[in-house]
């Protein structure tokens, strides 16, 4: 019998979410998406000691924003396409 690989989701457990969406709501301004960038704003900002969850943290927060600035977008498109009028 051969095993299939599955491909599974990313898992994040909530504290790291919960950490991230609450950075995230304070100082929503000073991250980006850039995850390097983001680390260095999170040393700033927040006293996390773990380096692992640091940079679980940080990569939670580019995502975010990385998906914040997608739907930003998608709606600056929906708003400069007019509607033909027939």
């Amino acid at each position: 019998m051969t095993r299939r690989r599955c491909s599974l989701g990313k898992v994040r457990p909530d504290q790291i979410k919960k950490a991230s969406r609450e950075i995230l709501t304070r100082y929503h301004e000073r991250f980006t998406t850039n995850f390097e960038e983001n680390k260095k704003i999170l040393a700033q900002v927040a006293h996390v000691y773990s380096p692992r969850m640091k940079n679980r943290i940080a990569g939670y927060i580019t995502r975010l924003m990385v998906i914040s600035q997608q739907a930003t977008a998608e709606e600056a498109e929906e708003v400069t396409i007019p509607e033909e009028t027939q």
